[in-house]
């Protein structure tokens, strides 16, 4: 049996490459949303997550074998008051089921897009899944 050394130059290389690449899948898809769209995305923090956590789960009715690509958080600009306190607004990836779903990497990246571009749209007020199946963002 080999042992490897706590720190060693060759342990665990592969898990930090593949949250790099991944991040510049994220950074890419970014680049290329035309404008006014990328501008609202000034606005949304962008997190990376392996999985949904429990409370996202919950929150979002997932079964045990559910699980979700992408998630807005916060309130969509069309429902927003100028006398409310300022909620946080992010998009969240999760990469687990992305990378598990889409091995190709230019599917992978595809998807990144539109996932992005999925949650985007709700934070631009379009909740309606027909409307964003119809604009091709689905």
């Amino acid at each position: 049996m080999v042992k490897r050394r706590r720190g060693s130059r060759f342990a665990d290389r592969r898990p930090r490459a593949r949250h790099e690449r991944f991040d510049v899948l994220v950074d890419r898809a970014i680049a290329g949303i035309p404008q006014p769209f990328r501008a609202a995305l000034d606005e949304i923090a962008i997190v990376i997550a392996d999985e949904p956590d429990a409370d996202q789960r919950r929150e979002n009715g997932l079964g045990p074998d559910e699980t979700l690509y992408g998630l807005y958080e916060g309130v969509p600009l069309d429902e927003w008051g100028g006398d409310w306190l300022p909620v946080p607004t992010r998009i969240v990836l999760f990469r687990l089921p992305l990378e598990e779903d889409f091995p190709d990497p230019e599917d992978l990246a595809d998807e990144v897009r539109i996932t992005i571009l999925h949650e985007l749209a709700h934070h631009l007020g379009i909740e309606d899944e027909d409307r964003l199946h119809e604009l091709g963002i689905d």
